[in-house]
């Protein structure tokens, strides 16, 4: 025979449960540790490096184009990780290409990350949503450090250009830093979103169906041929040259690439997204991503999304890289404030290049 709690004592669990909930709410925004930086703090410093946006734009990457398609996936990932995404057969996927910055009418002649955001719809409700650039290394190792970077690099008002004092100050401390910004200067820049190869730059681990884990990092390698821009001529280039090219390209075909897992070698850094991995390691193509439309934000449905990389399913968990949960928490930051900001806007429809292809 079941026995009643009392009421107070029901009351008591009640308050107890919610307790824990708040204590994890407070973790996850950083409000239990000086330590700890939270999700709004990243957003503040955004802010303050780029510019408050006007209501509604992202904090960064604010200039997108939504698109969808699917994912065939061939089965070989089924013995890495038991997610629903690798048996194979198709899965429906929607996604955004952006560039980094969070000025949402800015050219696209600059050289800055190439992004494309994915979210895949898996059976029985779960989703897998992703963040990847086309730099297969990050500027910084620690919310920390992307904090402080982003304060050093505070334009001046008089110049609209970072202090170089300050800057150099930064880059002093940080070699990590500086080696991304050489990276970035000499590495060549896709000329169009379809013909890049796009990162996952955070480790993650894989999980098989029999509990075995391992690390693992993922690319998706485009079947378009790679050409570069003339980082000579990125001025001259007409503003919104990307993104239009991106709508032309899906109107007259998709664009494919393929997932390739690669997988962590011994001694192979997992908490570092500064740190490449190189040559030498296991890869394998686990299927093919076909994006077949294409939609202005204002007529699409992915400026909505939140393209948090700790959505994951079954068989995937985050590794031990300080910027995994830092970016959940700025994504979840930059979603609240746009969300009750409205009105939505569209930087391609306020272009004039509007409309669904």
């Amino acid at each position: 025979m079941k026995t009643a709690l009392r009421p107070s004592v029901a009351l008591l669990l009640i308050a107890g449960i919610l307790g824990l909930v708040a204590l994890a709410f407070a973790w996850a925004g950083g409000w239990l540790s000086p330590r700890r930086i939270g999700g709004a703090a990243i957003a503040d410093a955004l802010q303050d490096n780029l510019g408050k946006p006007e209501p509604g734009w992202r904090r960064a990457h604010a200039k997108g184009l939504c698109v969808s398609g699917y994912f065939d996936a061939n089965g070989t990932g089924t013995a890495l990780s038991r997610a629903a995404l690798f048996p194979a057969g198709r899965i429906p996927v929607t996604g955004r290409f952006s560039l980094g910055g969070g000025d949402p009418l800015a050219g696209d002649g600059r050289n800055v990350f190439h992004s494309m955001a994915l979210l895949f719809r898996l059976p029985d409700g779960e989703q897998w949503r992703m963040a990847m650039d086309h730099t297969p290394i990050f500027p910084v190792a620690t919310p920390a450090d992307f904090v402080s970077l982003q304060i050093a690099g505070i334009p001046d008002p008089a110049t609209h250009k970072p202090d170089p004092a300050k800057l150099q100050a930064y880059l002093a401390g940080h070699p990590e830093t500086k080696a991304f910004m050489d990276y970035m200067k000499s590495a060549p820049l896709p000329s169009s979103f379809a013909n890049g190869t796009y990162y996952s730059i955070n480790a993650f681990r894989f999980v098989d169906a029999g509990g075995a884990s391992r690390a693992v990092r993922w690319q998706f390698e485009p079947e378009a041929p790679f050409a570069a821009l003339d980082k000579k001529t990125l001025d001259a280039q007409p503003r919104d040259f990307l993104f239009v090219d991106a709508l032309k390209r899906l109107s007259a075909g998709p664009m494919r690439w393929h997932m390739i897992v690669v997988l962590a070698n011994p001694g192979d850094r997992t908490d570092n997204a500064t740190i490449p991995w190189g040559a030498g390691h296991r890869r394998v193509d686990v299927g093919t991503l076909t994006l077949d439309r294409a939609a202005t934000e204002a007529a699409g449905d992915c400026r909505d999304y939140n393209f948090d990389p700790l959505v994951l399913p079954r068989g995937v968990t985050a590794s031990d890289d300080p910027l995994l949960p830092a970016r959940s928490a700025a994504y979840s930051a930059s979603f609240r404030r746009r969300a009750i900001e409205g009105p939505r806007p569209d930087a391609l429809t306020q272009a004039g290049e509007g409309g669904a292809k």
